[in-house]
């Protein structure tokens, strides 16, 4: 999984193939980029040459020596094992908005199955059945993504707005707000039971800015036919959040931001050539997770921008643990933490590949970049779940 490996994406799915088929697979922390080790099998090998994955067979000879130099106390190395393929689900809308999502869009690419949900299953109750869920790029406050002062004549919008009124009407919400609150009070019930959740771009702060709002009103009459109420920011409870605190709201419907947990991109002085955040080094044989989340084949990973782009440093809780930063402009953009059982990662940006993805913008072909840095951070996740979870712990 070093420089030598033609694509990097499709070997993840390699991986999760081979899991899948009931085959153990060795995850060799900071050997090589993180490469992958099973037994040989012939079926492995094939399947390697038909999805263009670089790979080497070797003797047993050589295979116990790797084993060795992993394991040596002075080096920053380890083996994680993965030992079954994670049910895998993805919260997204069924119906087609003008945008993609990088996570659907590389779990294709690597040819790994995931199954589709979206308010209706989550308030049902479906989420138990998967260990592992990414969040869509979706505003769980019920602003609609805060596109009314661009977008509120886009047919797009108006579709959009109407189908998730009616869904919440049909579960028995009196607003988009309250049947978001409820979707992400059950998805950190989830995680509480031991689920593992991934979330990027305005899936990560809205999140927490509904979690924290749910006694309150941070919705204008637009969004949900009353004001807010003009106490919210008072009324706010962080004790409710996962990763962040003491955020200021911005609840003019006409700006894009929903607080201060995003960099302001109005005042973000960085230019799109020095736009770079640098991972952390952690220890593969004591920070087992976080450097299981941190592995590539480049630790300064290219910028991108989203919805929301960057994390505010100063409104991260204590005991969070940041792993891709932009020092200089005290921005995290890779930040990890647990919850009850379960174990959360968030990724600002949108498309890894894409610096400034918009509206109506076509996907990314992933057959182009397909030894992504940014995206490999997002099929660590993937596989996190499937490891020996004896082995995760920090």
């Amino acid at each position: 999984m070093d420089d030598e490996q033609k694509d990097h994406l499709k070997s993840y799915g390699i991986a999760f193939w081979s899991l899948q088929k009931g085959l153990e697979v060795d995850w060799l922390l900071n050997y090589r980029g993180g490469s992958f080790m099973m037994a040989y099998n012939k079926n492995i090998e094939e399947e390697c040459k038909i999805r263009g994955v670089s790979y080497q067979v070797i003797a047993d000879a050589a295979a116990t020596n790797i084993l060795k130099e992993v394991s040596d106390p002075s080096v920053n190395m380890d083996l994680v094992k993965l030992q079954k393929a994670p049910k895998m689900a993805v919260y997204s809308p069924k119906s087609k908005l003008p945008w993609d999502d990088a996570v659907t869009m590389v779990l294709k690419y690597a040819e790994i199955p995931y199954t589709v949900l979206y308010d209706e299953e989550v308030i049902k109750g479906d989420l138990p059945k998967y260990d592992w869920l990414h969040l869509h790029h979706e505003d769980f406050t019920g602003q609609f993504s805060k596109f009314y002062g661009a977008f509120r004549y886009a047919q797009w919008y108006i579709d959009d707005v109407k189908t998730q009124q009616l869904t919440a009407q049909k579960l028995g919400f009196t607003k988009v707000s309250k049947m978001k609150l409820a979707v992400v009070q059950n998805i950190r019930a989830f995680c509480a039971g031991g689920g593992f959740l991934f979330a990027m771009c305005a899936g990560t702060d809205t999140f927490d800015i509904a979690l924290a709002a749910a006694n309150t009103d941070i919705c204008e009459p637009m969004f949900d036919g009353d004001p807010a109420d003009r106490n919210a920011q008072s009324k706010l409870d962080f004790s409710q959040t996962f990763a962040f605190k003491n955020f200021q709201l911005d609840m003019n419907p006409i700006s894009h931001q929903f607080s201060n947990i995003d960099v302001n991109p109005n005042t973000r002085q960085v230019e799109r050539e020095r736009d770079f955040f640098t991972l952390f080094d952690f220890s593969a044989k004591y920070d087992v997770v976080p450097s299981m989340l941190t592995q590539d084949h480049d630790k300064v990973i290219k910028g991108f921008m989203g919805l929301t782009t960057a994390f505010n440093k100063n409104t991260l809780k204590s005991g969070i643990t940041v792993m891709g930063e932009m020092k200089t402009a005290n921005e995290a953009r890779y930040i990890h933490g647990e919850y009850g059982k379960g174990q959360w990662t968030f990724y600002g940006g949108h498309d890894p590949e894409d610096y400034q993805h918009a509206v109506g913008d076509p996907p990314t072909d992933l057959k182009l970049h397909p030894n992504s840095a940014g995206y490999r951070l997002i099929l660590n996740n993937v596989l996190f779940p499937a490891a020996n979870k004896k082995k995760q712990k920090t």
